[in-house]
């Protein structure tokens, strides 16, 4: 749909969040797990398992509260097994008509800043977002109208704004177009481990070990896990963010909740010395009725260009972890469209990566239902990396029962809630293989 009316971007004057310091701890935890309803708890012992970016982000908000906290991940922090870990990943307001993701967003990127400032390391590259909309969809709409009541700047541009702005994309076809000038790319591996090292540095334990499933989930608490290893860790609160392994490790609470798809990605190279295809010149782009996103080149050798469509269901232990020839084939003939000058170009980068997926699209994040000191965060169904610091923070406060802190980034819903959920469309395109369905 075509908005009748497009209006210039509007300006947000928000202050950016500051983080916590630690706290002394003044109290320890008399008993192992905290009851639903408990007040505030100052100091107890709490093991995070998975060290991607929700469970890296939750380890550092509670170690800022002032707890023992201690890291735990099978292959090391940073590794790119998981959902975390490759180079980049978008950051964007837009989610349709919703307003409580594009909230956390806008919250989660001042602590993505501030962590950039921090490390000293370069985590964010604004080079603004990109929607190409079309007319079989109102998301981009929608967008327009929720960020807009947020004050989120918003741009409208024609296709000639299109060709004018972003020379090497081909706007034949596209209506219009959405345009986020405060988005841009995430820097996704280097991200987590600066996290880590912040957390490190903040008195945080990092453990490298595997805690084998699955889970005995017909019980009151887990008390301590076993590593595969021999080792034990005992807590007051256990927090498992493990990606696509979370289905293996609680098969009983999870169901059919987060289902795990192999994702190919693609690194095209761009043509020598185009300076074109730098982020100054091209954004993120999201194709949302194609299925398609891309970014601008980093490195000036390749530029990330892939489908979202979602792909074959695979546990990750048993994944070949092979890019399949038909995911070139498919990205190269939607280049040919829309950025020709890639098409052709050799793939110099690829690998796999995964999505953990829920029906609806939303995170889980939530107590177990019987392990009452045990919490699951998960399903980032492809676009939790940019809300990290936000699962984090709200994680953190649900674990330690700060029912203020909690409350004020809760969500309107229960989206989050461990429960029985209906299918509804994806915040990240449409999921469509537009090549499938011109088959059929």
């Amino acid at each position: 749909m075509v908005p009748t009316d497009l209006p210039g971007g509007t300006t947000s004057h928000s202050a950016p969040h500051k983080t916590a310091p630690a706290r002394v701890p003044t109290r320890p935890h008399p008993a192992r797990g905290i009851p639903p309803g408990a007040d505030t708890i100052d100091w107890m012992r709490a093991v995070v398992v998975g060290a991607g970016v929700m469970g890296a982000w939750t380890a550092l908000w509670l170690r800022r509260r002032g707890h023992e906290v201690t890291l735990v991940d099978r292959y090391g922090p940073g590794n790119r097994l998981g959902s975390s870990g490759d180079e980049s990943r978008i950051t964007r307001s837009s989610h349709g008509s919703d307003t409580h993701y594009p909230r956390w967003q806008r919250r989660a990127l001042a602590q993505w800043r501030e962590l950039e400032s921090a490390a000293g390391t370069k985590l964010f590259e604004p080079a603004g977002v990109v929607w190409l909309a079309s007319e079989q969809q109102t998301f981009e709409a929608d967008s327009l109208v929720s960020c807009g009541s947020l004050g989120i700047p918003m741009e409208c541009w024609t296709p000639d704004d299109l060709a004018r702005r972003i020379p090497v994309l081909n706007p034949a076809g596209v209506p219009w177009a959405l345009f986020e000038p405060e988005g841009g790319a995430l820097f996704a591996n280097a991200g987590v481990v600066a996290i880590v090292e912040r957390f490190e540095a903040e008195g945080g334990t990092v453990v490298v070990g595997r805690v084998p499933g699955p889970v005995a989930e017909a019980r009151d608490a887990i008390g301590r896990v076993r590593l595969d290893d021999g080792r034990t860790l005992e807590a007051d609160a256990f927090v498992f963010a493990c990606g696509p392994w979370l289905p293996d490790l609680f098969p009983a609470a999870l169901d059919e909740l987060i289902v795990a798809h192999r994702q190919d990605v693609l690194h095209f190279a761009v043509p020598a010395g185009d300076s074109r295809y730098g982020p100054r010149s091209l954004p993120v782009w999201i194709d949302f009725e194609g299925s398609f996103y891309g970014f601008p080149t980093f490195d000036g050798v390749a530029a990330k260009a892939c489908p979202d469509w979602l792909g074959p269901v695979e546990r990750p232990d048993e994944s070949a972890r092979e890019v399949a020839e038909s995911t070139v084939e498919a990205s190269r003939r939607i280049l040919r469209t829309r950025f020709p000058g890639l098409a052709d170009q050799p793939v110099v980068r690829r690998w796999t990566c995964f999505y953990e997926v829920t029906p609806d699209a939303n995170f889980v994040i939530d107590r177990h239902s019987r392990l009452g000191d045990t919490w699951i965060a998960g399903g980032g169904t492809g676009h939790a990396f940019k809300h990290g610091p936000i699962i984090g923070e709200f994680l953190s406060a649900l674990v330690t029962g700060d029912s203020q802190a909690a409350a004020e980034l809760a969500p309107p819903d229960d989206r989050f809630s461990i429960r029985a959920r209906e299918a509804s469309p994806s915040f990240r395109t449409s999921g469509k293989n537009p090549l499938e369905a011109a088959r059929s």
